[in-house]
């Protein structure tokens, strides 16, 4: 609406152009982005960020709004959704996007937040005001001010079903996990009600950044003293690892600034080190990270050989990966390697190496705590697309190691059609012929880490153990 349609509308009360908040402007192009062009939160944010404090004087303060609407927002948007539905008059996918993006916003700040209600409305109304319009913000309003009627609590009993009756779908509706995601996870976890809800509510909060220092390079007190004590604790389980505290910024470290140390979560790690420290008979000199992108487990791998005097070749097969791998190793002191490489047609020899690890494509269930987006985006059937593709890369891991040497098959994925079911597959020749192979127990490999299972396999928990839901079976190659 124009000006002077205002005007005409309404004699004698002045037009007043909307009021552009920064913040919440970013937030909503930053949803924006995440919605049109399947991008994450985790890369839209930053470079938006560091525009806004070149442009609008942002500080540390307006960055942890930002980043807390943008985040809660997404991980939250399941609950929203179902709240939003029952105050509008049509079905949410005949809402626009750009308007259900801005109540999102707005929802997430009366039900997620301690920002005053009638705060959180009139800031909401205003960005929509600036985004869509004086229309539609008429609209968002109305809608606000009945969300705004209840709180959180309130809202559940109302929307979600009662958990007797569907308690899949009641947790979907109040942890914010689209329904299919529960079930899977629940049936990974095999227990109970405590400890569905205890991960589903840890997929739901902020993850701490961890940091690891690259053996022969760096080492975990030097990045506490760089951090300094109040910023900084160890890890719970890595000899390598330091925890941040909120707001700490891995990129003002010196260690994290030269490559001698970087970010990686401490169930990566726990990753790396049981297939560094897996018992091997015979020689120990040539490892192979064959789905290597984008270089954090190569990078470790990379120091504890070269601490041994054994080399690492890491191969990935998309080439701008593999240039971050490569970015990602440079300074290593040991003998490594990066090539371009698809690792179900591998260019080396059978039987080259003595260690053999595939971190495998999967839908990264495991990881909802970082990119909570991908929980809307993944759909049951990304599963069967995965499938050929985890198989056919463990047999030819198998292919690759010696007889004797030792294969770790590692996703970030609980699903049991993402771990178990390809380990069992392959080993019982499914799909195709795969060498002769034994599993080891990977749980005395994590020492000091509760709660593994009866394994010989393991799977990570963020509520269990702070950490992604990484999964590693460990094979012996027997023939």
């Amino acid at each position: 609406m124009s000006t002077d349609q205002a005007r005409r509308r309404r004699p004698g009360k002045p037009y007043r152009r909307p009021r552009r908040d920064p913040v919440r402007v970013l937030a909503y192009e930053a949803l924006r982005a995440v919605d049109e062009r399947d991008a994450y939160a985790n890369l839209v944010l930053p470079p938006l960020l560091r525009k806004a404090r070149e442009d609008e004087g942002f500080d540390g303060r307006d960055a942890a709004l930002a980043t807390e609407l943008v985040y809660g927002t997404l991980r939250h948007q399941g609950t929203y959704d179902a709240v939003i539905a029952a105050c509008v008059d049509r079905p949410l996918r005949e809402v626009d996007p750009p308007v259900l993006d801005v109540l999102s916003l707005g929802a997430h700040q009366l039900l997620g937040t301690r920002i005053p209600s009638h705060a959180a409305v009139s800031a909401t109304v205003e960005l929509a005001r600036v985004v869509l319009g004086d229309g539609r913000a008429k609209f968002v309003n109305a809608v606000l001010r009945k969300i705004a009627a209840d709180d959180l609590d309130g809202w559940l009993e109302r929307v979600a079903p009662d958990y007797d009756e569907d308690p899949e779908e009641h947790l979907a509706v109040v942890h914010s996990h689209p329904r299919w995601i529960v079930s899977a996870l629940w049936d990974s976890l095999g227990g109970g009600r405590a400890g569905i809800e205890d991960l589903l509510e840890a997929d739901n909060e902020r993850p701490e950044v961890t940091l690891v220092a690259r053996p022969g390079r760096s080492t975990a007190d030097e990045l506490l003293d760089s951090a300094g004590e109040e910023s900084a604790l160890p890890g719970r389980w890595s000899p390598y690892a330091v925890r941040l505290s909120e707001g700490g910024e891995p990129g003002a470290l010196e260690p994290v600034r030269e490559g001698r140390a970087g970010v990686q979560d401490e169930g990566s790690q726990l990753v790396a080190l049981a297939l560094a420290n897996a018992p091997l008979e015979g020689e120990d000199s040539r490892w192979l990270d064959g789905c290597a992108g984008p270089g954090g487990k190569a990078a470790l791998l990379a120091a504890l050989a070269a601490q041994r005097g054994a080399s690492l070749l890491a191969s990935e097969k998309q080439p701008h990966r593999a240039r971050l791998v490569a970015r990602t190793l440079a300074g290593n002191p040991g003998p490594y390697q990066v090539i371009a490489a698809d690792g179900t047609r591998p260019p080396w020899r059978p039987g080259s190496f003595d260690r053999v690890l595939v971190d495998v494509p999967c839908t990264g269930l495991g990881a909802l705590r970082r990119r909570p987006e991908a929980r809307w985006r993944r759909r049951p059937s990304d599963l069967e697309g995965f499938a050929p593709l985890q198989r056919g890369l463990l047999r030819e891991a198998l292919n690759a190691v010696r007889v004797g040497g030792v294969v770790g098959y590692a996703t970030c994925s609980p699903h049991l059609a993402e771990t178990r079911a390809v380990v069992d597959d392959v080993l019982r020749g499914r799909g195709g012929p795969a060498p002769g192979a034994e599993l080891l127990d990977a749980r005395p490999l994590m020492p000091g880490v509760p709660a593994l299972g009866d394994g010989p396999d393991v799977q990570l928990w963020p509520h269990l153990h702070g950490t992604d839901a990484m999964y590693l079976a460990l094979l012996r190659r027997t023939s």
